[in-house]
């Protein structure tokens, strides 16, 4: 007899009650929807992929204030909050007032079926902890090496001194020729009597320094080292930045962690010091990794100018204490957060300049390797239709080789050209292009003195349809997985070289390709030889995406097992092509200890830095060809599991009308994020593989193609 009752599984009453395991959280992880399951959400996509406001809790708060804007935001198409604190709340950060304002904005928001992010600092940069780390833990401050002392000396001076403690390395630099010595400081007693020349000697020691900090609690409100942050490189220190931050918030929120509360946001956690980091222990950690002593030698880190000697043993230390900033730091906490059914994203400083993040941070992908959600900062008019900015690259390749499926902006703090709706949404455009499929708008203030803290483009009364423009293309752009062919290497070691050209080929490699409708991802020393897996002549990353060609910018170093994959790589049937300088210098277990490099004749060597028909050849065939150049059009492909998703931006003020031939088979479908709607194209099908259309753009226009099944209901 058939049963006619409603069958309610575990999974339908826990769905029901707001209540989803690990599983049920799509936006955690990889997804493979058919077009149906897509389309299915598209009009309304789950809160998730909504636009987030960073929110800032400047002035009294209540609950009055919690709901009335929480209701605005909702109402302007924003589903999402990260929630900072600000000055003159009422409660102080970290206290239990603050923890019951964050629990009350959880239940508010949850009743309104929105989301929250809880950023983890009273104010910015991540790791102070509100200032506990100079009351409550001292011992765990940053600490950096610092010039102790600087003597003067002229030829036949002598210098006898009794060192005091701390004190690590000490360097003699002739002022009149810029060379160097480096003095014996082993004995606690420094003598050393200066030859021909005019010198000066610096002695170098350990010492707690850190970051400036902007934090609620200091009165000035300025930014200063006053409340110090931890030591990144010791895991004791951030373990103890999570129980005075995330382990407190669990107290009050644990419950809503992974469906209202999304995760912890962190924010440009760098070292702008003058030093050089340092934590206890690493001159062991570094020669266990390095094979030698570094202690005698950092002061010459310090010198005006360093020898090849000298740079190479400074590289050393970078890579020992970038790798110690990564695993001590990032990893703890994204491990923190994966362990609470919660994701971690944070985005670095500076980086539209490389070599600056390479200075305070050591390495883009070191930092982001364990990081749910990668991110990028678009501040100053960093971002805007007269400039190139490409660096949003960098995030959405750390979260394809990695295998996260979104990476994120914080945009339009501190711009001094305040845009408009259309302006907005073109530097919006301008990253979700080049990968970024997560939104946060920044700042905006709470209603704390009764007037709701929008204000220029997110006050207009078209932001609300850009708000849910954002969300549908969010949501388009975390479906499937990325299906560029190319892989570019970034060239971090020639960086701790300061090798300032192997960047300035990375921008100019960045926008040549682009420009020229090849996409691409980045890959670091350690994807390149320790995550991608060779599979039938291409390389796999942990998104499932294969690589075809690996392009090397101008380099001076590379490792010795990167080199044996790539030419491995080449044996197999990929293509390997060096562009512009080849590497000099190949490394083993130091830099010191690096060698020359043996033939590259299994490889494809260009020598200058320009995408000649050489290196165009070398290429995949292009998922996306028009019929003449047109380098103002950027796109993006992702493969879905019935489908093809092509995300197109026009970037410049020109009307367009293009003959295009793209990767996919079935009918052409136009997604509009706009409106939610969805039409079919006319298009003609080449070879079973390929279609081939006119499109036409406006000025700053997008487009979502699919290429595939359509929708039942077209």
């Amino acid at each position: 007899m058939k049963n006619n009752k409603p069958v309610f599984t575990l999974l339908a009453v826990l769905t029901m009650l707001g209540i989803t395991s690990c599983v049920e959280r799509p936006w955690q992880k990889l997804t493979n929807n058919s077009v149906k399951d897509i389309a299915s959400q598209f009009k309304t996509p789950p809160v998730e992929y909504s636009i987030s406001f960073y929110w800032g809790w400047d002035g009294k708060v209540t609950d009055e204030v919690i709901a009335r804007d929480l209701d605005a935001f909702r109402e302007r198409g924003v589903h999402i909050v990260s929630l900072e604190s600000g000055y003159n709340m009422g409660h102080p950060y970290l206290s239990e007032g603050w923890f019951n304002l964050v629990k009350r904005t959880v239940e508010l928001a949850k009743e309104r079926n929105m989301r929250v992010w809880i950023v983890d600092e009273g104010k910015y940069p991540s790791g102070f902890a509100g200032g506990k780390f100079t009351t409550d833990a001292p011992e765990l401050r940053m600490k950096a090496l610092v010039v102790a002392e600087k003597i003067k000396l002229s030829e036949g001076d002598t210098l006898l001194r009794t060192l005091s403690e701390g004190i690590h390395s000490a360097i003699a630099v002739n002022m009149n020729d810029s060379s160097s010595q480096i003095l014996d400081v082993s004995s606690g007693i420094l003598q050393w009597e200066a030859p021909e020349g005019q010198w000066d000697v610096t002695l170098i020691k350990h010492d707690f320094r850190s970051s400036p900090t902007r934090a609620v609690n200091n009165p000035t409100r300025g930014k200063d080292p006053s409340n110090s942050l931890l030591d990144y490189l010791d895991p004791a220190a951030t373990k103890k930045f999570l129980e005075f931050t995330h382990e407190e918030h669990k107290k009050y929120v644990g419950e809503e962690f992974g469906t209202t509360v999304l995760g912890f946001r962190g924010d440009e956690p760098d070292y702008s010091i003058r030093g050089i980091p340092w934590t206890n222990r690493i001159f062991e950690i570094f020669k266990e990794q390095k094979g030698y002593d570094i202690e005698p030698y950092v002061a010459s880190f310090f010198a005006p100018v360093l020898t090849d000697e000298q740079k190479r043993m400074k590289a050393d230390y970078w890579d020992v204490w970038s790798g110690l900033f990564g695993e001590y730091f990032f990893k703890q906490q994204a491990d923190w957060c994966a362990a609470h059914n919660m994701e971690y994203l944070v985005h670095l400083n500076s980086e539209d300049k490389m070599m600056r993040l390479v200075h305070g941070e050591g390495d883009f992908f070191k930092c982001m390797r364990d990081v749910q959600m990668p991110g990028v900062d678009a501040i100053w008019n960093q971002i805007w239709p007269d400039k190139v900015s490409d660096f949003p690259k960098y995030a959405s390749s750390a979260a394809h080789i990695f295998g996260k499926p979104r990476a994120f902006t914080e945009s339009f703090a501190a711009y001094h050209v305040q845009p408009n709706v259309q302006e907005a949404k073109w530097v919006l455009d301008h990253q979700l292009v080049r990968g970024i499929n997560m939104v946060e708008v920044m700042f905006i203030p709470a209603s704390t003195n009764g007037q709701l803290g929008l204000n220029g483009w997110t006050a207009s009364e078209e932001f609300a349809s850009v708000a849910r423009y954002i969300h549908r293309a969010s949501y388009l752009l975390s479906q499937g997985r990325p299906a560029a062919q190319i892989a570019v290497y970034h060239p971090s070691m020639s960086l701790w070289l300061e090798h300032e050209e192997s960047n300035n080929h990375v921008l100019k490699l960045m926008q040549q390709l682009l420009g020229q409708q090849h996409d691409f991802d980045f890959i670091d020393e350690y994807t390149l030889t320790e995550l991608l897996v060779k599979e039938n002549g291409a390389f796999k990353n942990l998104s499932g995406q294969k690589y075809h060609t690996i392009l090397i910018p101008s380099a001076t170093a590379i490792s010795r097992v990167a080199l044996n994959q790539l030419k491995s790589f080449g044996a197999s049937g990929g293509k390997v092509v060096f562009l512009g300088e080849t590497p000099s210098m190949v490394v083993e277990k130091s830099f010191l200890e690096a060698t020359k490099p043996e033939s590259l004749d299994w490889a494809i060597v260009e020598p200058s830095d320009e995408l000649t028909e050489r290196v165009i050849s070398a290429l995949p065939s292009p998922d996306v060809r028009f019929g003449q150049p047109t380098p103002s059009v950027k796109y993006l492909h992702r493969k879905i599991q019935d489908a093809d998703l092509y995300f197109f931006f026009n970037e410049g003020l020109d009307k367009l009308h293009l003959d295009a031939t793209l990767t996919g088979k079935g009918a052409v479908q136009l997604w509009d994020a706009m409106s939610g709607e969805i039409s079919i194209l006319k298009s003609t099908i080449q070879d079973n593989e390929q279609v081939k259309m006119s499109i036409d753009f406006g000025p700053y226009e997008t487009k979502f193609l699919i290429i595939g099944e359509k929708p039942s209901d077209l």
